[in-house]
Order: C-alpha cells, then structure tokens, then sequence
C-alpha cells in the first residue's frame, strides 16, 4: 500500500505537468477572459493538493522500522539494470509533505500574483497555463527525486527540476535580465551535473546495479567510492549553490517571486542536500568526501551571509541568506549528523517560503525591490509585518521559532564533531564548521534585523505611494507559513517525529545526538545572536534615516559585489570559454569548411573550364566542317564542267 501511494507521489503532477505543456492552448477567446487561467489554476491546485494528501498518507501509514522499497526492472543493460520503484522512509516522507505544502502554497500564491505588481499585463491570462504547468511538473521532477529508489529515476528528477527552473526563471522574457538569469542559472548548474552523472554512472557499473540499495549495500573499493563521492559533490554544489557554483542562485530572483520561494529557497536547492543524506553511508565510508563537504559548507555558509548584509535588493538579501542556511546544512552532514541536516532543511522551507511571499507582498505594495524605497510599512501592512518578524526570528535562530531548534542541532553536532571527534571526518572539519557556524549566527542576527529596520521602520522613503496588506489570495498563504516557521521546532520533542528523521543505516557513533535539543554550548550562540541583533539596532537608533550597512565602511562594495567571485569566474572560466568557442569557430570557418567549400570551388572553377572551351570549340568546329562543304562541293562542281 505505501508502495503504491510512494509511486503515485510524483507521478500524479507529473502527468498533469506534461499534458499542461504538450497539449494545445485553449481557444484565445477562452484566453481573453480569464477562461483559459481559471481551468489551468482549478486543475494545478486539485493536482498539488492530491499530491500533498497522498505524501500526507505516506508520513502517517510509513513506519520507522527501516526503509521500504518497490521496484520493477524497467531496462537491462547486459546485467545493468535500471529499475522504477520506489525506496520510502521517514525523512524521504516528510520532505515529500514540505514539498507539496510550500507548492500548494506557492500555486495559490500565484493566482493573484501574477495578476499585479511586475507580470500584470494584457497577456498575463495567456501565459499562466504554461506557468502552472511548470510548476506541477517541477513539482512532480522533486518528489520524484525524494521517492526513488533507482539512481537513474532520481538523475531523471534532478534533471528535469533544472529544466524547469530555467523555465520559470526566464517566465516573463521581457523583464530585465531574466532571460540572462534564466541562462546562467541553467548553465551552471549544468556544471555540477556533469559531474553528478559521471559519480552515478561510476556506481552503478561498480556496483552492477544503479539501485539505491544495491549500491549502498555493495562493498566498494576506497578509490572507487571516494572518486563517485567528489563527482557526485559537484553535482550538489551545483544545485544546494554551494562555493564556488553558488553564483547562479542570486541572479536567479529576476524570476517571479512565488519561483524564489518554490525553487530557489525551499525545494530544489535542497535536493542536493537531500541526496547526500539519501546516499550517506557511501560519504561515511568515503571522509574525504565529507572533509571537502566540510570545508566548502563552512566557505559557503560565511560567503552567503557576509553578502547579504550589503544588498539593498529585498529578495538578493533573502537568496543570499538562503546560500548561507544551504552552508549550515551541508555543515552538518560533514560531521555526522544527517538527521540535524534535514531537520534545518525542513525549518528551512518553511521560514524562508514565509520570507520570500512577504516579500512578494511588500514589493507589490511599494512597486519596488530596493530596501532604500521602503521604510515606515510597519503601520500600513501589520499583517505582512509580523510574518516577516515570524520569519527573520526563525531565520536568525530567535528561540522558540523553528530555526533556533534547527540550527541548535547543527552547531551541537559540530560542536561534538570539534571537541570530542564524534563525527566521521577529522576533528578540524567539525572545528570550521563550528566556528563558521557561531560567526553566521551573528552575521545573520544582523543583516535580517537591517531588513526589518530598512523595510518597516523610520519613514516612508515613497511619500506617494499608499501601501497596504495584500488580498487574501496572497495573505492567506504567507499566514499558513508563519504557523510551521513558529511551531515546527517544537514538533521535534516528540518522539515520533524525531525517530523519522533519523537513518539507521548510518554507522556513525553519535552521530545523532545534536537532534533537536539544547546542547551544552547554546548559550554561546545565543550571544552571538544577540551580538549581531544589538549592533544593528544600536547604530540604526544612531541615524533612524541612514542605511546600516554605512557601517561596513570599504567593506561594503566588496560585500555587495560578494566578494567579486562573479568577475572572477567571468575571467578565469567565462572568458577563456568564449575565446576558445570563438577560436573553434574560426577554424570550424576557415580550416574545414574553407576546405569542404574550397574543394567545391575547385570542382566548379574546373567545370567551367571545361565547358568555357568546349563552347569555344563548337563553333570552330562548324565552320570547319561547313568550309569544308563548301570545298567539296566547289570540287564537284569543277569536276562536272570538264566533263
């Protein structure tokens, strides 16, 4: 029976995804008013809201026994064998649940979204099918990736999210630099899917099977396992945006704001995350991979935050803090604790869907992105002012909010990983990620207090522009989303919940403890916490009217430009890319087709010649043959008189 509710889970919005895309377009009279829309958003929401009860059915039926597998033999390569099936357990059960919660949420969003603020425009009605199907089929392609029990099905998910990000990305190609985000997003992402492909392929032939439990269970030789970890580690770096293929992921809020909060904060990034977790005891056999996992988390997690507190961009200022929280969580699987990971990715999901469709509201209300524009909406949006303090204090670890639990559980188990070597890397790994961590919690405390300050206190910087709280299509999800970004930490007390987070596949002594409680060392960062919230505030009740980030002093562009990391890709990769494809072109050009179109001059320049002469020959040749005539014929006639 779970079996059967697993495989229906991804493929109930995928079907409705294809068929949304490959069937023709209404009628355009159905189109024009509103016809057309009102179908596409009655048949994604029935779609999203079946899935969100069939992962609901899987979460309550599953037990926590161990994993439960189904699967079919669905193409044999000379023995290798790609399967369709399904591998189910407790944490592949709720994150199928926050997956389908947040797209609900996202698709009702959407209904009144994209009928105001930037996308509002005479064809809005024409290009919402598309888009809803989009977003089911994107849907579908993550939960498939939850589900799978095949590494095939779940590359097939993986890639299919990342087709559908570039989609809904570039939704509306006449905005400024979405078509270009759109590119760049898919384009490096691609990167690490290379090698995430190569690390699958090198398993499965390995292995004999690119089953999921046929490959963990398999006895791999150290090099072997080791060199499928690093290349499977790409492909993560490239969708969780971890150092250095994390570029892509603040470009990408050129997209609409309900994508920001679907893909680019509470699901597709953190697939990468989730795989790892899903294929752990291969990582935990293999250290190497969790040192250099360590390492770039730690990178990753101070990288995202030190940026964010310099953007003026409401949404860049959330997209980097999702590249920071994305750090803590890779942090954690570095040093043991898969259970910690995922139970951030949850919080996670929640809090900042909350955050990215507050923004949404404020940005609708205002009719701008820019933090400097805003200020004085706490009276005029209570309703969007309070989620989003909900969201920050979730997001900056304000206990009792969701995120002081989760992330509590990540620095305990770096803090273990530190002190006491309880996680499967060296101690120096848990020593960074520790630190890392303290000084992002910090870091975090005070650039969401600057996004509360700037955004919804001191004075209207837009005297004319009346703002207000959104319509109730678009209130009423950023209100369910405060619940989970309020209460999910303290779900984790409760047995059940914790005990399906857990993976008892995983040989790591300890490795489980830091999970949702009050370690040892929480009021360490509690200061940091603290720290980071008092200097914000006391230096915005210096000068209500002047930008925090003043303080940053010479650090602020630097901060801003995140570290000019995109220029140096741009030199180091970019550039030399483009001279080489240009280099390749020229002589594409020059060499081989100069010799494929030279070679068809020559014969043409030869049959011309040919032809030029016997033009030129045919009429001496009748002449002659005419003068000749003419002799013969005077000859005759000669011969005949003298007769």
């Amino acid at each position: 029976m779970t079996g059967l509710l697993g495989a229906l889970l991804p493929a109930v919005p995928l079907v409705a995804g294809l068929l949304g895309l490959l069937l023709p377009p209404a009628p355009r009279r159905d189109s024009a008013t509103g016809g057309d829309r009102a179908r596409s958003a009655a048949v994604t929401l029935g779609v999203t809201g079946a899935a969100g009860a069939l992962a609901l059915a899987v979460a309550l039926l599953f037990t926590v026994d161990g994993p439960t597998e189904t699967s079919a033999t669905w193409v044999d390569f000379g023995g290798l064998a790609v399967t369709l099936g399904v591998r189910l357990d407790g944490a592949a059960a709720l994150v199928a649940v926050a997956v389908t919660a947040v797209a609900l949420a996202v698709q009702v969003y959407s209904i009144g979204y994209l009928r105001r603020g930037p996308h509002d425009d005479v064809d809005v009605d024409h290009r919402y099918p598309p888009y809803a199907a989009q977003i089911s089929l994107f849907t579908g392609a993550m939960l498939l990736v939850v589900v799978a029990g095949d590494l095939i099905m779940l590359l097939v998910g993986w890639e299919v999210m990342g087709l559908c990000s570039y989609l809904l990305i570039a939704h509306d190609r006449r905005l400024a630099g979405a078509p270009a985000a759109a590119m760049k997003a898919f384009l490096v992402t691609r990167v690490g899917d290379v090698g995430f492909l190569l690390g699958i392929a090198l398993l499965g032939v390995s292995t004999g099977s690119f089953r999921i439990a046929d490959v963990l269970a398999h006895d791999h030789s150290g090099a072997t396992l080791t060199a499928a970890g690093l290349l499977l580690l790409a492909g993560v770096a490239g969708k969780s945006a971890q150092f250095p293929l994390h570029t892509w992921l603040p470009d990408a809020m050129a997209g609409p704001t309900p994508i920001s909060a679907l893909i680019h904060a509470a699901t597709m990034v953190a697939a990468g995350v989730y795989a790892v977790a899903r294929l752990y005891p291969l990582f935990t056999a293999a250290p190497v991979t969790l040192t250099v996992l360590g390492v770039l988390g730690a990178i990753t997690l101070l990288l995202g935050a030190l940026a964010a507190t310099a953007q003026d961009d409401i949404k860049r200022v959330l997209a980097w803090s999702t590249v920071s929280q994305l750090g803590y969580m890779t942090g954690a699987l570095a040093v043991g604790s898969p259970s910690a990971a995922l139970f951030h990715l949850l919080t996670h999901a929640a809090f900042k869907a909350l955050l990215f469709l507050a923004a949404g509201a404020v940005i609708h209300a205002v009719g701008t992105t820019l933090m400097s524009e805003m200020g004085g909406l706490r009276r005029s949006m209570p309703v969007t002012f309070w989620c989003t303090v909900v969201g920050l204090g979730a997001l900056a670890g304000v206990p009792p909010l969701a995120g002081f639990w989760s992330k509590d559980g990540v620095l305990s188990v770096a803090e273990s990983a530190a002190l006491e070597g309880t996680g499967p890397a060296p101690s120096w790994v848990g020593w960074i990620v520790w630190i890392a961590g303290l000084i992002g919690v910090a870091v975090t405390a005070w650039y969401a207090g600057r996004l509360l300050l700037r955004a919804f206190f001191g004075a209207p910087r837009l005297p004319l522009v009346q703002p207000h709280d959104p319509p109730a299509v678009l209130r009423w999800p950023v209100l369910l989303l405060a619940v989970p970004a309020a209460l999910l930490g303290l779900v984790g007390f409760v047995g059940a919940f914790a005990d399906r987070l857990r993976f008892p596949t995983v040989p790591v002594a300890g490795s489980e403890d830091g999970l949702v409680h009050l370690g040892p060392g929480v009021l360490l960062p509690l200061a940091f916490l603290l720290f980071g919230a008092a200097l914000v505030t006391l230096g915005w009740r210096r000068d209500p009217a002047a930008d925090p980030a003043a303080a940053l002093g010479l650090l602020r562009p630097v901060f801003a430009r995140a570290f000019r990391l995109d220029d140096v890709q741009r030199t180091l990769v970019v550039r030399p890319v483009r001279a080489l494809a240009r280099a390749a072109r020229t002589g594409d050009e020059v060499v081989v087709d100069g010799a494929v179109e030279g070679s068809g001059r020559a014969a043409s320049g030869l049959g011309a010649g040919l032809a030029a002469l016997h033009r030129a020959a045919l009429p001496r040749a009748a002449a002659g043959v005419l003068a000749g005539a003419l002799l013969i014929g005077l000859a005759a006639a000669l011969v005949g008189v003298n007769r």
